[in-house]
């Protein structure tokens, strides 16, 4: 077994071509003009979700042969709902074989860190050529001083809202603080065009509303050490309760049931006046224009903007974006091709085609994505997205990111805390419930 774990007899016959690629990576693969040569028939399987952007999947289903020419193996992608990522990561720690290649959300590289693979000499030099990854991406990717993920992109998200609702009723901007919206949404649901929010157990929307909302009233889950659980306070409990009558004025209350892909249908449907989400809602009306229509039958788009935050509440204003990287996992008998693809994708000439046609939904791991020329390009309400990057905090906050926190998202503590009072039971047990529920993590 060579320094990566692979058996030196599954490789055919070295050649200049491989021992450039061990030396310097794909830079030795482009400057021999020949693929490295990994054994006869060997396939590199990738799992990821599949995207809320389809044409980002049609883009790396586009890459897999160029891939497998220049690495000279089969490049194979799968495509799964993002919710059951975390199902299929386990199976595939639990038996000991799957995927080579795993997309990994949020900060989960700290859960499976005993599963994956040291990726620091892939991640490092994509890092200092393209202006750094984001500092996220620390808390995220980087365990014990090893890269055990490279940074793939960030997906932000926004308040996506109709205009011309919100101007119907005398609001020309959308609201800048949750006692502002909830005014705002209380008018607007009594003309039938409610809030929509998921709050159901589901991987983005319903995390990326409930965590900002705890820090926006100066709750936390745990002190900034991380170890000991702070949930039960004033200040939590004054989220909880605004959450209660916010929901009840200004949402419609189906949401506690809903998926990351339920308040999309029901914004295009027209049934929503405004809804937490990514970039996603704006491009898919873009792109289907002239099937997603108002109630004028004009093209809706025209009248989806952006907020660029959630509210303020009484501690700030702060947000939770959707990190995500690539892990190789340890079983892999692939390891050193793994890390091949993922020097080959992360050239700007592959891995800029997949930011393109993103076009601002899941934007760069690193700095240098930001001054992309596509953003001269992109609509002014997607705008808000080019350096969302920057401003995300991380599961566990105000303490550090680790596999605690990540059990406790992974559990919905936190969005079950304000899915249970927002469902009717007294805020002080829901709060109460989601510190016992902590306490079993953290001790």
């Amino acid at each position: 077994m060579d320094g990566n774990g692979l058996n030196r007899r599954q490789f055919l016959k070295v050649s200049g071509a491989t021992a450039a690629v061990a030396a310097t990576g794909i830079e030795g693969v482009l400057a021999a003009r020949r693929a490295p040569a990994h054994a006869q028939g060997t396939t590199l399987h990738i799992v990821r979700w599949n995207d809320f952007i389809p044409e980002a999947d049609v883009e790396l289903r586009r890459q897999a042969p160029e891939a497998s020419k220049a690495l000279g193996a089969e490049v194979k992608f799968e495509f799964i709902n993002a919710n059951d990522l975390q199902p299929r990561i386990t199976a595939a720690v639990q038996s000991g074989s799957g995927a080579d290649i795993i997309q990994m959300l949020w900060n989960w590289p700290h859960l499976y860190a005993n599963a994956l693979v040291d990726v620091s000499d892939v991640a490092e030099p994509i890092g200092k050529s393209q202006k750094g990854f984001y500092p996220v991406f620390s808390a995220t990717a980087r365990v014990g001083g090893k890269w055990l993920g490279v940074p793939h992109g960030v997906t932000g998200n926004a308040i996506a809202y109709r205009r011309s609702w919100f101007a119907e009723i005398g609001v020309k901007e959308f609201p800048k603080t949750w006692d502002e919206l909830r005014r705002v949404g209380a008018q607007l649901k009594k003309k039938g065009k409610p809030i929509g929010q998921a709050l159901g157990h589901s991987f983005g929307d319903p995390p990326t509303f409930s965590y900002p909302l705890l820090w926006d009233f100066g709750g936390a889950e745990v002190d900034k050490g991380g170890k000991k659980v702070v949930l039960n306070s004033k200040n939590t409990l004054e989220s909880v309760k605004f959450l209660q009558a916010f929901w009840k004025d200004a949402c419609d209350e189906g949401g506690l049931a809903w998926d990351d892909t339920n308040n999309n249908r029901a914004f295009h449907a027209g049934e929503l006046s405004a809804t937490l989400n990514g970039a996603s809602i704006y491009i898919v009306a873009k792109r289907q224009k002239d099937k997603i229509k108002d109630e004028k039958g004009n093209p809706m788009v025209d009248d989806i903007d952006h907020a660029a935050l959630l509210p303020a509440g009484p501690a700030g204003q702060f947000a939770l974006y959707l990190p995500f990287q690539h892990s190789v996992m340890k079983y892999s008998k692939n390891q050193k091709l793994a890390k091949d693809f993922l020097r080959w994708h992360h050239q700007p000439a592959n891995y800029g085609k997949w930011f393109e046609v993103n076009f601002g939904y899941s934007v760069g791991s690193t700095r240098q994505w930001e001054d992309h020329a596509m953003w001269s390009k992109v609509d002014k309400p997607l705008r808000v997205f080019q350096r969302a990057a920057s401003k995300t905090l991380m599961l566990g906050h105000q303490g550090p990111a680790t596999a605690r926190a990540t059990e406790a998202y992974t559990k919905y503590i936190i969005v079950d805390m304000y899915a249970k009072a927002a469902g009717g039971t007294k805020a002080e047990d829901a709060v109460k419930w989601a510190e016992g529920e902590l306490k079993k993590i953290y001790g």
